[in-house]
């Protein structure tokens, strides 16, 4: 092959010659830090909001509150978080977000009262809000096209496998009884804020492990930073091929729309958000958000009260009460719980169920992983979406509990499509554009997810055979809008 073959080359086939290997298996394990990172800091109220209750003397609507305030965080942030990633680069604010989290993450423990805790949950928030999207945006522009969706969706199953870490983690620490007081905070050091300072720690290896990454070549050369990318791009080759194999390639060229150079920070913001707006992005944009926003607002609410809900159905199973509908199961919890002193621990088996259901999850979505490229990613979607409404509104018809969780764990199977709708999102749109794109959707979901998070914990209160009819049949719904998204791209392979 001569030296002129490898002049002007496509970026994606440049990339598709550096391999798939070491590098990226690397660069995945880095991804899966980042992304740990940002769901302990996310759901860690999950876990922190109950076993603070009796400490911190919060009551429902304070609880709903606390739980909803690190999605208020990503919806105030993610939109400034995907601006600066496109203009000032994925790695260096992939780096000042995480210790953003870790900072306020860790301050959290130190907490006096309830008010405190959401500013410094919000301020955490703040700083993890981009870190999801940002490494979705990094892998994509660091995976070979073939490789690409099926390493998209394995970080799914990070985060659902974080989640079930957590319950892990919860399940020795929360029942500790030490007690150490600080008098110039008035606080009791106590085993809900040792377990929050634990949930804050992956943030800090996380900035530790970006700061020694590189940077995305396909940013870089969006940027006209071609030499830079070329050198990425270079060592990439060798981690993966070796010094047994050269790589060839002369130069790159992106083939796509770059940014404009725009003076000022606010029209920058503009440039950036407008292109999303408008054809022919406009209906790309519209539906992914739209499908974000049924997603977050029908489904994780569910995730952010599983150790809620597990524990009023473990309870409710100790009693004996296993021959009842799983919503009077959750009430008769509820029923006695306010006859008794206040119990803000959470039973340990129910603990166990949490990490059991995230642990099928995260190997769920590993395993259909495997198999997308013979289905088709929006073929899986709109599966996974409609059986999951289906399920949902199935629950409630049968009194064996075994029936109903196996429903309900077939309709919180719904979060898995949090991974295949950002497939769609680091996939159709241009580079210049993409960390905005996908900050953007994931925010519009996000911030739906906040009104959902407070409605499904009254319901789960005071009727909770509504709050599944009206959630699964809104994810029913979903499934039905999937198919206006776009079809699946044929990959040429390598």
């Amino acid at each position: 092959m001569g030296a002129s073959k490898f002049e002007k080359v496509p970026f994606e086939d440049a990339l598709n010659m550096t391999g798939f290997g070491k590098f990226n298996y690397l660069m995945m394990l880095l991804v899966s830090s980042i992304i740990m990172g940002m769901a302990f800091e996310i759901v860690s109220v999950a876990y922190l909001v109950p076993a603070s209750a009796c400490e911190l003397e919060t009551i429902s609507s304070q609880q709903g509150l606390m739980a909803g305030t690190p999605l208020v965080g990503i919806i105030v942030t993610s939109h400034f978080w995907g601006y600066l990633a496109d203009t000032k680069g994925r790695r260096k604010i992939l780096c000042w977000c995480l210790s953003l989290g870790f900072t306020a993450g860790a301050l959290t423990s130190l907490s006096p009262n309830w008010m405190v805790f959401v500013l410094l949950k919000f301020a955490s928030s703040c700083g993890v809000a981009g870190t999801y999207a940002l490494a979705l945006t990094l892998l994509s522009e660091c995976t070979p096209e073939n490789r690409r969706f099926a390493m998209i969706v394995l970080t799914n199953s990070v985060f659902l496998g974080s989640s079930g870490l957590m319950a892990i983690l919860a399940i020795p620490v929360l029942p500790l009884t030490f007690s150490y007081y600080i008098p110039f905070l008035k606080i009791h050091l106590n085993s809900w804020r040792l377990l929050n300072l634990l949930y804050s720690l992956p943030c800090a290896l996380g900035a530790i492990g970006i700061s020694c990454a590189y940077e995305s070549p396909k940013y870089l050369l969006s940027v006209g930073q071609e030499e830079e990318a070329l050198k990425v791009l270079k060592r990439i080759h060798f981690i993966n091929k070796g010094k047994t194999s050269e790589f060839e390639v002369k130069s790159v060229t992106l083939n796509e729309e770059s940014a404009r150079n725009v003076q000022g920070l606010w029209a920058s913001i503009v440039s950036q958000t407008v292109p999303l707006l408008k054809p022919p992005l406009l209906k790309n944009t519209l539906i992914l958000s739209v499908m974000f926003v049924l997603v977050y607002f029908c489904l994780n609410p569910y995730m952010v009260w599983l150790p809620y809900i597990a524990d009023g159905i473990m309870r409710s199973m100790e009693r004996g009460e296993s021959n009842i509908t799983f919503c009077q199961m959750l009430q008769t919890s509820l029923d006695a719980s306010t006859e008794q002193t206040a119990n803000c621990g959470l039973n340990q088996f129910a603990m166990s169920m949490v990490f059991g259901i995230n642990l099928f999850l995260a190997i769920l979505n590993s395993v259909l992983s495997t198999v997308i490229h013979f289905c088709g990613r929006k073929t899986l979607l709109l599966t996974i979406q409609l059986t999951s409404g289906v399920a949902g509104l199935l629950i409630n018809v049968t009194g064996n509990w075994i029936i109903s969780l196996v429903l309900f764990i077939i309709f919180v199977s719904g979060v898995l499509n949090f991974g295949y709708l950002s497939t769609f999102s680091v996939d159709i749109f241009p580079t210049y554009v993409k960390a905005m794109a996908v900050c953007l959707t994931l925010m519009v979901g996000r911030g739906s997810s906040v009104l959902g998070i407070n409605i499904l914990k009254q319901l789960l209160v005071n009727n909770c055979e509504v709050s599944f009819y009206f959630f699964a049949g809104l994810t029913f719904v979903g499934g039905l809008i999937g198919f206006l998204l776009p079809p699946d791209i044929k990959r040429k392979k390598i």
